[in-house]
């Protein structure tokens, strides 16, 4: 099934609709010259921590330690994510360290 013209264009402009209102929005609901409230101050200091730990266990829930390769790629990018983040202390480059290590050792060792 394929798309329309019109509705590539429709399709195109809601997506930059939608990008432009999630780029914008936090501009105008919390404007430089008022202080930021507390609550977006207690979300910005917690939700970041919250969201790597959601993303392990996501990432760990299927893992079997009896079968497979008993879960040690899944261990030896665990190791790598956590030396990058004390070597770095950047949460991106500790999450794409450990995802490369992973796909490496998943395509080529295990």
């Amino acid at each position: 099934m394929t798309m329309t013209f019109t509705q590539q264009i429709l399709t195109i402009l809601m997506v930059v609709l939608g990008t432009m209102i999630t780029r914008f929005l936090p501009f105008l609901i919390f404007p430089a010259d008022k202080p930021t409230p507390k609550y977006i101050q207690f979300l910005g200091n917690y939700l970041p921590a919250a969201v790597f730990g959601l993303l392990v266990i996501y990432c760990l829930k299927n893992v079997s330690i009896f079968s497979g390769s008993h879960g040690i790629p899944e261990l030896l990018s665990i190791l790598v994510v956590i030396g990058l983040h004390l070597w770095k202390r950047q949460m991106l480059i500790s999450i794409a360290g450990g995802t490369i290590c992973y796909m490496l050792l998943i395509q080529f060792l295990f």
